[in-house]
């Protein structure tokens, strides 16, 4: 092969991205926008909030990333009103669809409640599985009223970085009593020819001893169907079997899904419609 691997730069990354935005089907153009809810207590102490970022436009979805009330005042309706205000920012930006992540040792059954649905399930070496979950805003879903809803005259407003540092903070401590902290080895990746141009590039991450996660891979049009994709792809199931890791995953929709499935990647869930008119897919492959 006439191509030597170096690392990625920024500028590189940013590029990669712009070009995968121009590959995927014109419809699901979308705009990127971070929000943060929080709740305080009368002392303007952080007890709870959320972080999710909104798809807009075509793509239509939230991914509610990461969702955390102190042990204090848990079973008081604070989650439900979190999930109530995710729920209505999505509406306002005309978003149809909301996903999220949670573990068997979380809140599969508090969110099930709420409408959500598992799309996927992951077992994972330490006995623990993590689910993937979606709620279709715009289907009939009953509406949960707590038992307690004690905590409600608390009000969840909009937050900063330092308040999503504070919620990640809040959600750290919670899972590290049953999870431990997974190192994180990057795998930023490009290959260029002998000129030093840019032909393809892989934004990967191996948590070792557990699993890696393909971001984005991308290859340039005229030099697709020679393999460079395939070689980065082995390059990051090499460096994640090197750390311990037993399995790669990643996501695709139905404009790109064929290329993964090839190199031995199988579909672990499906969400039909999202973003509208196409499918997506998450993907794994035991190494």
């Amino acid at each position: 092969m006439d191509y030597r691997i170096e690392n990625l730069t920024k500028e590189d990354a940013e590029y990669i991205g712009k070009k995968i935005n121009e590959i995927v089907p014109h419809e699901v153009d979308a705009d990127e926008e971070e929000f943060v809810l929080k709740v305080e207590n009368e002392n303007g102490e952080i007890i709870g909030g959320c972080i999710a970022e909104a798809y807009e436009y075509h793509w239509s979805r939230v991914l509610l990333e990461e969702l955390w009330v102190d042990e204090c005042y848990r079973h008081q309706g604070i989650g439900s009103m979190i999930i109530r205000e995710v729920e209505r920012i999505a509406r306002e930006k005309g978003c149809r669809v909301v996903t999220l992540g949670t573990a068997s040792y979380m809140a599969r059954p508090f969110y099930e409640k709420h409408g959500y649905t598992v799309f996927t399930t992951l077992k994972k070496a330490n006995g623990y599985i993590d689910y993937s979950l979606v709620k279709y805003l715009d289907k009939d879903t009953s509406n949960y009223v707590p038992t307690n809803n004690s905590g409600t005259w608390f009000k969840v407003s909009l937050g900063n970085e330092d308040d999503a540092d504070a919620i990640q903070d809040g959600l750290d401590k919670y899972d590290e009593a049953y999870e431990p902290k997974y190192e994180n080895v990057g795998f930023y990746k490009k290959l260029v020819d002998k000129d030093g141009r840019f032909a393809a590039g892989v934004i990967a991450d191996v948590n070792k001893d557990a699993y890696g996660f393909v971001e984005a891979l991308f290859v340039e049009e005229l030099l697709k169907n020679q393999g460079l994709g395939t070689y980065l792809l082995k390059e990051v199931e090499k460096q994640a079997k090197e750390n311990g890791a037993s399995m790669i995953l990643t996501s695709a929709g139905d404009w790109n899904v064929d290329f993964f499935k090839k190199n031995g990647y199988l579909v672990r869930g499906e969400l039909k419609d999202v973003p509208k008119g196409h499918d997506c897919y998450e993907l794994f492959k035991n190494i």
